[in-house]
């Protein structure tokens, strides 16, 4: 697997925020959502082997990591380096954009799908038949850029009932959207969702990688 990075930090998203996680950041993303803040994950990378990936990984003493990129399902072998961390009793995340079939993703794992709003300039690159392959402990993320993006969110939410099954999360674009803003508008709307922010962001400097 090309791999960009593996780090140790405080999980920033998901209803998993704010816990101790290990991250491995694989290489390589089919989509170019206009807010992205990992680009630097588009390119380069180095080679690993699923034991080298395994021992990093391992090496931290972390019960809890998440895969992700880039895209980490654009990388076949992803699979095997699911299926080896949850043979080890470990929690594993897969944050993906939906973008790639889900349906072959170990089911011991929790995935975060994160639906492309119309702002992130790749809203028709979502699959949504990946919908009826997500399980109850997965999770469904809406990254939102402006009033638009929020409406359009909003009426995926209620179209497919996501809130019935599903934790769904409402996040700004760091730097674009004032959280305030949103957080109010989910007020205003009683939405049942999640409001988050990048808690990593908030942390450490935002340009700063491997946090």
């Amino acid at each position: 697997m090309r791999v960009t990075e593996i780090f140790f930090s405080i999980q920033g998203e998901s209803s998993f925020m704010g816990r101790p996680c290990v991250f491995v950041r694989l290489t390589g993303c089919p989509l170019r959502c206009t807010w992205c803040d990992t680009a630097y994950a588009f390119h380069g990378g180095a080679e690993r082997t699923l034991e080298e990936i395994l021992n990093d990984v391992i090496g931290y003493g972390c019960p809890l990591v998440e895969i992700t990129g880039g895209e980490p399902l654009a990388q076949p072998d992803v699979h095997l380096l699911i299926a080896a961390l949850a043979e080890r009793g470990m929690t594993v995340l897969i944050e993906t954009s939906g973008a790639i079939d889900i349906s072959p993703v170990d089911p011991r794992a929790t995935i975060i799908m994160d639906v492309k709003c119309p702002g992130s300039g790749m809203a028709d690159r979502n699959r949504w038949e990946n919908i009826r392959h997500l399980k109850p402990h997965d999770e469904i993320k809406f990254v939102i850029k402006d009033r638009g993006d929020y409406e359009w969110a909003a009426n995926a939410v209620s179209t497919h009932a996501f809130s019935e099954r599903h934790t769904v999360l409402f996040s700004p674009v760091f730097g674009e959207l004032n959280p305030q803003t949103l957080a109010e508008w989910v007020l205003a709307d009683r939405l049942p969702v999640r409001f988050q922010l990048q808690l990593h962001k908030l942390i450490w400097d935002p340009a700063t990688h491997g946090v």
